[in-house]
């Protein structure tokens, strides 16, 4: 069992990123699925959410109006789109399903 993001990297402010996660060797597809930030100095904070269906989502106030958070199910995939990037978006992000128990290795966001 994995979950593996991609997509992280250095942006000025003002840009966008497209955070991607893979799963592999679940044997569901319908998990809810999350994505954590570990900012410098800060504290872990969910960001993003998103029910197994798709049919409801959440977002932290930092990122509200900003982000976009979708799945493909078919093909095990949950995506972050981040616009506008700000210095305070900076930190690991890492993909989590729903109930905690598994983990990314997380992706570096930088923002300058």
């Amino acid at each position: 069992v994995q979950l593996v993001e991609s997509g992280g990297g250095s942006v000025q402010a003002g840009g966008s990123l497209n955070l991607s996660c893979t799963a592999s060797g679940f044997t569901r597809d319908d998990y809810d699925m999350g994505w954590y930030r570990q900012a410098p100095g800060k504290g872990l904070e969910c960001v993003s959410s998103i029910l197994g269906d798709g049919s409801k989502t959440y977002y932290a106030a930092s990122v509200k109006g900003r982000s976009t958070i979708s799945r493909d199910n078919a093909n095990k995939l949950v995506h972050l789109q981040m616009n506008s990037l700000k210095s305070d978006d900076t930190g690991l992000y890492f993909c989590v399903t729903g109930n905690g128990a598994y983990w990314g290795q997380g992706t570096q966001v930088t923002v300058s």
